[in-house]
């Protein structure tokens, strides 16, 4: 009996991240990312998970993976959130400076791949991505410095990359979009954005494994709208 009881408090305590999950499986099927059975196996699947780790696996390959806003008046299960997705190299594997230009074209670093520590990026009437998501950093701040005119550069960065941006734009945009506020982890990752946009645009964004940029708008918007349905009840 006292067995069975304990059961019943560890599954009970999984309740709210069960509601979660229940909630963004809603949201994807409203979005057609599956159809009915897919959504009424995933729905049995929750109900019937008896730990973070099973609940955290019917999502993860979903754009945003475990990460989901709390119900309002709940506090967030954070055995739900993603684990950061960037990976760390030694000092010595890291090269000191790289340029990426494009001119009238085109250029992108995404995928596996190695950032220096200066990057140096010029886009004239042109676009260059730098998708951070699966880059492996070196220790430290890895910098880069910006130059675009009549172009645009889109800067993705995975969770838990501490991000300074420090660019001015003259007739154009230099944007940085946020993620969840939070004290900066020290032993993380640091990425140094500066420079310059002239008529021109820089987009950094923060965005999961496998996320679009609307997937990542619509995430930021839910989590806003769960934010002040928070503080509005808790007046």
């Amino acid at each position: 009996m006292a067995k069975a009881h304990g059961g019943e408090e560890e599954r009970g305590s999984l309740d709210p991240g069960r509601q979660n999950v229940i909630d963004a499986l809603m949201e994807h099927f409203a979005n057609d990312r599956f159809g009915v059975e897919e959504f009424e196996r995933r729905l049995d699947l929750a109900n019937a998970a008896t730990s973070t780790t099973e609940l955290r696996a019917i999502l993860s390959d979903l754009p945003g993976g475990g990460t989901l806003p709390a119900a309002p008046g709940q506090n967030p299960v954070t055995e739900l959130a993603p684990r950061p997705s960037y990976s760390a190299l030694p000092a010595g594997q890291v090269q000191d400076t790289e340029s990426v230009v494009a001119v009238m074209g085109g250029s992108s670093r995404r995928g596996h791949w190695r950032p220096a520590r200066k990057n140096h990026v010029v886009a004239i009437m042109g676009g260059i991505e730098l998708d951070f998501r699966e880059a492996a950093f070196g220790p430290g701040v890895t910098e880069v410095q910006v130059w675009t005119l009549w172009g645009g550069v889109e800067i993705v960065v995975p969770p838990g990359v501490n991000v300074e941006s420090r660019g001015v734009a003259f007739l154009g945009g230099f944007d940085h979009a946020g993620d969840a506020a939070g004290i900066p982890d020290p032993s993380a990752p640091t990425l140094r954005i500066t420079g310059l946009a002239v008529m021109a645009g820089v987009d950094i964004s923060v965005r999961h494994a496998g996320e679009s940029a609307r997937d990542a708008r619509r995430r930021r918007r839910l989590r806003h709208r769960d934010e002040r349905l928070r503080l509005r009840d808790g007046e």
